[in-house]
């Protein structure tokens, strides 16, 4: 099987075809995809019948899996293994979740521009999202360059940030979205990391704008002050030249760098099913995702 791709961006972002996804990938295979997405950040696979299990040795292929939350925030998972995070307004019971619901907020905090686990050390590398239903309106993710957008950046703001670090915390958006019914010990299950706005991209050597929702201030500057200049760095970083648009069909497989590219959701009519299912990686290069 030989990769190909075809690009669906200036800046970044590639459809991927001739490899089956459903078969064990050898190392030449693993080697192309991992080069390929040093070079695009995020690979669009169409047409890949995934079951669970199939999407979860694939991830294997790339280093050890990611939890995430369920490492500390234990809920009932509605999928067959623990490894599989549920994108989904589906409810437990197999019917559509309230908005209100717990589950509910985690689905709205994922339309909120955000890099996969960025709250913990170590972060996610990648993350592969299988499409199993969408609605029939909105439901799209966007995904961001943030290399492109360090590029783009004036000098005298490169200064500025280089030497500059913010800290992420787990519960930031959610308790922004009025989700704030959580126990001392859920808040400190996971504690704050610090990472620095700008890094330096493992396999591409590039630099980097390090952003997100999970950014809480800027140790060191007065908390207004950072927050405003996180809220003017993620604006710049998401302006729409930095970002491609994915309309989902069922059996999409998207694979994304979470060190280089931020994603969201968007919205839909949530008395419609949307389901999709996550499996990431975790970060365990030799900079831990930190400048190298």
């Amino acid at each position: 099987m030989t990769l190909r791709l075809a690009p669906l961006h200036p800046l970044f972002v590639a459809e991927a075809d001739g490899v089956d996804l459903r078969r064990p990938l050898d190392a030449k295979a693993t080697r192309e995809i991992e080069a390929a997405m040093d070079r695009f950040a995020v690979l669009v696979f169409r047409g890949q019948p995934l079951t669970e299990e199939e999407q979860i040795a694939f991830a294997r292929a790339f280093g050890p899996l990611d939890l995430g939350l369920k490492k500390v925030f234990k809920r009932p998972n509605r999928l067959k293994y623990n490894e599989s995070i549920d994108i989904s307004n589906v409810d437990d019971s197999g019917k559509i979740a309230s908005v209100s619901s717990k589950k509910m907020y985690s689905q709205l905090a994922n339309q909120l521009w955000h890099s996969d686990s960025s709250f913990q050390d170590p972060p996610a590398r990648y993350s592969m999202l299988h499409s199993l239903t969408n609605p029939a309106k909105g439901g799209e993710t966007e995904f961001a360059d943030l290399r492109a957008a360090y590029d783009a950046l004036p000098g005298d703001t490169k200064r500025e940030v280089e030497d500059l670090c913010a800290q992420h915390y787990a519960l930031y958006s959610r308790i922004n979205l009025g989700d704030t019914n959580w126990t001392d010990e859920q808040k400190n299950a996971l504690p704050p990391v610090e990472w620095p706005l700008v890094r330096t991209h493992p396999g591409s050597k590039r630099k980097l704008l390090f952003v997100g929702v999970h950014a809480t201030h800027i140790p060191g500057m007065h908390i207004g002050e950072g927050r405003l200049l996180l809220a003017e760095l993620l604006e710049h970083a998401t302006q729409r030249e930095f970002i491609y648009r994915h309309e989902w069909r069922v059996n999409d497989l998207v694979i994304w760098d979470n060190r280089c590219v931020l994603h969201r959701g968007r919205r839909y009519d949530y008395t419609q099913r949307r389901q999709l299912r996550r499996v990431s990686t975790e970060d365990l290069g030799p900079t831990l995702g930190k400048t190298a």
